[in-house]
């Protein structure tokens, strides 16, 4: 009887926190920013920008990125572009020297780190804003125009574009349950905005007032979390513009995508352990509980599918609602698995099959980014998956 009541409990807290995290987090959302209305003004300004560049072997992306960087409507005396390599032992320096007739900047740097690149490049950088980007990340041409007109609000300390995924021809499912996911994410930060602040932004197109850039006490983080959070942290807003877009692939396969995850996961992790100050309700409002939400809660959530799979197969024998939860599960993580053997065939691009897959590999990467933090293991360098 006592194992019955524990696996209750179990289920129904379990049951709560996965139903808060995807259904009552965006109501809550919705409904402060409905009452708070915090809207941004823009303006058509031209700050002058320091377009940061950040790449490790890169010769099959850096030229594309670097012609598409040059095209960029923006007024070229305010724009200054700079490609930090990290440690880059392929031809990568060489195509960026190529451009330095064109104004683009190279700096050649050792392999120690994403974080200590960008660190060097904002230290050469005397510019207003900075933005940073991914070297396979493609700008719309009125994308700074687009990001930069949210600085005409004082209040604003930074602002997230609004990355796109291309068509993902040649790739198996995962590529579309990336793309939906990421849709659900700029959906959440959409709502986000409204209530004060993003949770954070996106490596691919965001920017920071210059005057905001605090270096990252660890570099063992995502530099795009710690980076923008830091706004938050000094009392400025962080917010999305949906306007200003940026394109890349998706990662083309879930082996790919599964370890990036892991790596941006537990880094991510480290990186709210770093910023956890801002965990504190009382000093930062509603953003503590936006943090808490979109980028805590929403990471334990494989623990809470775990205990309710568990507790449901036991309370499976003591009443048939238990039951079909038990059967409705087994049933959605067996689509999961007959996905991944249908990854590279037509069937399995349908959404009864990628949409379990790619949940179940997101989850499965979270318990194994938790995994790795509570086992000590550190991620120093990041290896971009193209």
């Amino acid at each position: 009887m006592h194992s019955i009541t524990l696996s209750a409990a179990l289920f129904w807290l379990s049951f709560t926190i996965i139903v808060f995290t995807y259904f009552g987090y965006p109501l809550l959302l919705y409904i402060y920013g409905s009452l708070k209305k915090c809207r941004v003004h823009k303006e058509t300004i031209t700050p002058s920008i320091s377009l940061i560049i950040a790449a490790h072997n890169e010769e099959q992306n850096i030229a594309e990125k670097l012609q598409n960087s040059l095209e960029l409507d923006y007024p070229a005396d305010a724009l200054k572009i700079v490609v930090a390599s990290d440690g880059s032992d392929d031809q990568t320096n060489d195509i960026v020297a190529s451009y330095s007739g064109k104004g683009i900047k190279l700096l050649a740097l050792p392999r120690r780190g994403k974080i200590f690149a960008l660190h060097d490049a904002i230290a050469d950088s005397e510019q207003e804003v900075l933005v940073f980007s991914d070297a396979n990340t493609l700008y719309h041409k009125h994308a700074l125009h687009n990001l930069v007109r949210n600085f005409a609000d004082p209040q604003v300390g930074g602002v997230c574009g609004n990355q796109l995924h291309l068509k993902n021809a040649g790739k198996d499912n995962i590529a579309k349950g990336e793309k939906l996911y990421w849709n659900y994410d700029k959906w959440l930060k959409t709502m986000e905005t409204a209530t004060g602040s993003i949770v954070s932004a996106d490596g691919a197109i965001y920017a920071i007032r210059k005057v905001l850039y605090r270096r990252p006490p660890s570099s063992a983080t995502t530099d795009d979390f710690a980076l923008s959070t830091g706004v938050v942290e000094q009392g400025f807003r962080l917010v999305f513009d949906s306007d200003a877009l940026a394109y890349e692939e998706a990662v083309p396969r879930a082996k790919e995508e599964f370890w990036r995850k892991v790596r941006i996961i537990n880094r991510g992790l480290r990186g709210i352990i770093m910023r956890k100050a801002l965990l504190n309700p009382f000093q930062y409002g509603f953003y503590s509980l936006v943090l808490f939400s979109h980028k805590l809660i929403r990471r334990m959530v494989p623990i809470f599918l775990i205990t309710l799979f568990l507790s449901s197969v036991i309370l499976s024998s003591t009443n048939k609602y238990y039951l079909l939860f038990t059967i409705a599960q087994a049933i959605f993580y067996s689509l999961a698995l007959i996905s991944y053997f249908l990854r590279n065939t037509s069937m399995g691009q349908l959404k009864v099959f990628y949409i379990p897959f790619f949940y179940c590999l997101a989850n499965i990467a979270s318990l194994v980014a938790i995994w790795k933090l509570i086992s000590g293991e550190r991620i120093e360098l990041w290896q971009p998956q193209r």
